[in-house]
């Protein structure tokens, strides 16, 4: 890209997120579910290796968060690792859990975000899992946005655990088995889900240009809306974000009826 339209977007683009924050209709999600896809093709496209491109689209969680907090988002969920992702080759997958450690560590030590791990965490190496299960500890009592770090995670084995949670907890009861048939309904699954007590997610974005679920919030999604961006996640900007949101406030959102 030329110099001078990079020049002109510095200068411009700050007037023109200026004016959409100001033009924010009232009906915005509550609950916004991301899925950060993108950085090893960015990397790949910028000449740089994977885990570069991991260091970038880290470094894009803080700001995103932030922009959920300027127009009041009161949940996120954020797909780092998909179940799947656990395949990949160890030379890619040590260095990407660690940083995500190193990510999830960073936004619990600033104390803005009460953060939730969700996922499979014991597929997890323990080091990791740790991680996680103490960044959630270090923000428990934090007043401020929700934030679900989803690690690990996948649509069908979440299910799958909160059928399995369900069944033990019944078996514990002495539950019979016509009884659980009898008992088992949608909320009843719903409870035993890694985002149980919490709202469904209202907008699901994705980047990278990738038009599919892939697993992600399999269950919560049946009624959410979805918006996907060309941008790869290390360079999705504030823009794409507000455009996401205005895009969603748009919509007539019928829930079937």
């Amino acid at each position: 890209m030329a110099d001078w339209k990079r020049g002109a977007r510095k200068v411009l683009y700050p007037v023109y997120e200026a004016r959409m924050l100001r033009r924010m209709p009232d009906n915005l999600p509550k609950h916004i579910g991301v899925m950060l896809d993108g950085n090893r093709r960015w990397a790949k496209a910028v000449g740089r290796d994977t885990a570069h491109g991991h260091r970038a689209g880290a470094a894009n969680i803080e700001p995103l968060l932030t922009w959920c907090d300027e127009v009041g988002i009161e949940v996120v969920t954020l797909w780092l690792l998909s179940t799947d992702n656990l395949n990949r080759p160890a030379a890619e997958l040590e260095p990407l859990l660690e940083i995500i450690g190193d990510a999830v560590d960073s936004l619990a030590d600033q104390r803005r975000w009460r953060l939730h791990p969700v996922g499979a965490l014991d597929l997890l190496p323990a080091s990791t899992a740790e991680r996680l299960k103490a960044a959630a500890d270090r923000t428990a009592d934090v007043d401020g946005m929700l934030v679900n770090v989803a690690v690990g995670y996948g649509g069908r084995r979440e299910i799958a655990d909160a059928v399995r949670s369900l069944l033990t907890e019944h078996a514990a009861k002495g539950t019979s088995l016509e009884e659980l048939a009898e008992s088992i309904d949608v909320e009843a699954i719903a409870d035993h889900l890694y985002t149980k007590g919490q709202p469904d997610p209202d907008l699901v974005i994705r980047t990278s240009g990738e038009q599919r679920l892939g697993g992600f919030l399999l269950w919560q999604s049946a009624k959410s809306e979805f918006y996907f961006c060309e941008a790869y996640w290390p360079e999705f900007r504030r823009v794409d974000f507000l455009r996401a949101i205005r895009a969603y406030a748009q919509r007539d959102r019928r829930f079937g009826s």
